[in-house]
């Protein structure tokens, strides 16, 4: 639920200033984060490090299963309660006079936002594994390399890491949030003096107030130790950032790194799209009804920054092979979009099955592709992204993403089919706006249009690039491009 990730997040912030723990998402994970649980550790190229919680212990993916049985020492953490307010009003208020005050209208907007989150965790305790003792204890014990969780972190290239501390309530206590936005909109004015009545005045009020009771003994942070798993299933436990899987090149005794390429944005841009590309192919063999629906539930999960988080959550776990349970992770709005989309996932053979970003993904993965890189948006690019989720608008989107990672200075024209829809205005200040905050720069010039990457881009337009292109791939499909492709083959050959 996001009113617990929230609390814990802000929890996290306020008592670990060293940046070792790791806020609990859900209530769900809670179960699974017992001493010496596994974690998976991702950190994809275009998004910040993810980390998913399993059902697993540390036992279960040994060899021989003998139990380690840890010694877990308990002591007291902390007596926490906070209160965080968050005001904000904006308003508008614009006068035009034409013709010497004959006529007169007047337009006002305003819109106030307010939220209060209070955290009553009471007193918390800590629990903690001691790495000497797990070191000592676990080095004659062979990992199972051929177990499904190590293949999966393996050829996604995670990091296993292991549970060694967490933050345990000791009591009952409560989490509440209050919400409360409010909007108006109006307008009047006067012809040669005399008042004119204008329709529209509104307003639009919600109120949004969630109590979350917390059980004892319930986990809402944690902390890790990395794994460094050997070839022949010999493994090390080590300090955070230092695990992973020991790669071939290593046992020849070479101790030369991989030389660092420096290579123009742009081309890298290129270069991580095209790894990608099996993805965006799985979405656009989709029959046409499916693809129509997961694009209309998509955008509308974009909507909401929460239910787009939650979304993430819910496929990362399944991508483990592990089920969520959906009644603790969201609310009844959230929790009909997010199981229709899984309905429509599992209408797929395969798609629960642990698939990874490789050569062939399966449609679950693909998914995850999408909306991992739709969660690293900023919060302006998904509201814009969530308004352009036309079929023409999209198309248009598309080629000029693939315009920024070709990065050939060349210009595009605004006569061509695919972008003259991006000659209304408004919708252009969107899409520039859009590409702004992505650290791309959108310059039109005449009828023509020109992209370009700022400095220093960082993952920035590869997110919002990979977003666009699969919402694209929704819109279009396979055959469909297919028979594009040979027309304009035809095309050409008519032209020579």
């Amino acid at each position: 639920m996001a009113t617990f990730a929230s609390a814990t997040e802000n929890f996290v912030k306020n008592v670990d200033s060293d940046g070792n723990l790791i806020p609990v998402s859900s209530l769900n994970n809670c179960g699974k984060l017992n001493p010496l649980s596994l974690v998976l550790k991702q950190s994809p190229f275009f998004m910040k490090t993810k980390y998913t919680p399993t059902k697993l212990t540390l036992d279960d993916v040994f060899t021989k299963n003998t139990p380690l049985n840890p010694a877990v020492k308990e002591s007291e953490f902390v007596d926490y309660s906070a209160t965080f307010s968050d005001s904000r009003d904006a308003s508008v208020d614009v006068e035009t006079k034409l013709a010497a005050d004959a006529v007169n209208v007047n337009f006002n907007m305003g819109a106030k936002h307010a939220s209060t989150h209070k955290s009553s965790l009471g007193k918390l305790k800590k629990e903690e594994v001691d790495l000497k003792w797990l070191q000592n204890n676990s080095k004659h014990k062979l990992l199972d390399m051929s177990h499904y969780l190590i293949q999966e972190a393996r050829n996604s290239r995670s990091v296993f890491g292991v549970v060694m501390e967490r933050i345990v309530t000791s009591e009952p206590c409560s989490i509440r949030v209050k919400k409360h936005q409010a909007g108006k909109c109006g307008a009047g004015g006067k012809v040669t003096g005399v008042p004119v009545s204008v329709k529209g005045k509104g307003k639009v009020q919600e109120v949004k107030d969630v109590f979350l009771e917390i059980p004892k003994n319930t986990v809402i942070a944690y902390s890790i130790d990395e794994i460094m798993v050997q070839l022949d299933g010999h493994f090390e436990v080590r300090s955070f950032g230092k695990g992973g899987f020991e790669r071939a090149w290593n046992l020849v005794g070479s101790c030369n790194m991989p030389k660092v390429v420096s290579l123009p944005k742009e081309c890298i841009l290129r270069q991580e799209l095209a790894k990608l590309r099996g993805h965006f192919q799985v979405l656009s063999s989709l029959p046409t009804a499916k693809r129509s629906s997961l694009l209309q539930l998509l955008k509308t999960t974009m909507e909401d920054r929460e239910a787009v988080s939650v979304l993430e959550s819910v496929l990362d776990q399944m991508l483990v092979d592990e089920t969520p349970d959906m009644d603790d992770l969201m609310e009844e709005t959230e929790k009909q979009t997010v199981q229709t989309i899984l309905d429509l996932l599992h209408e797929s053979d395969g798609t629960n099955e642990g698939q990874t970003y490789d050569e062939s993904p399966s449609l679950l993965c693909s998914i995850n592709l999408i909306v991992s890189a739709m969660n690293e948006m900023p919060d302006g690019c998904l509201s814009v992204l969530g308004s352009c989720c036309s079929p023409p608008i999209l198309q248009a989107l598309q080629i000029l993403v693939q315009h920024v990672a070709a990065g050939s200075g060349e210009t595009l024209s605004l006569r061509d089919a695919g972008l003259a829809v991006l000659t209304e205005e408004e919708l252009y200040q969107r899409i520039e706006s859009l590409f702004g905050l992505s650290e791309v720069t959108l310059k039109r010039e005449g009828d023509t249009l020109r992209t370009e990457m700022k400095d220093q881009p960082g993952y920035l337009p590869l997110v919002m690039s990979i977003t666009v292109k699969g919402l694209a791939s929704l819109v279009q499909g396979g055959r469909e491009r297919e028979r594009e492709r040979e027309t304009m083959q035809l095309l050409v050959e008519l032209k020579n």
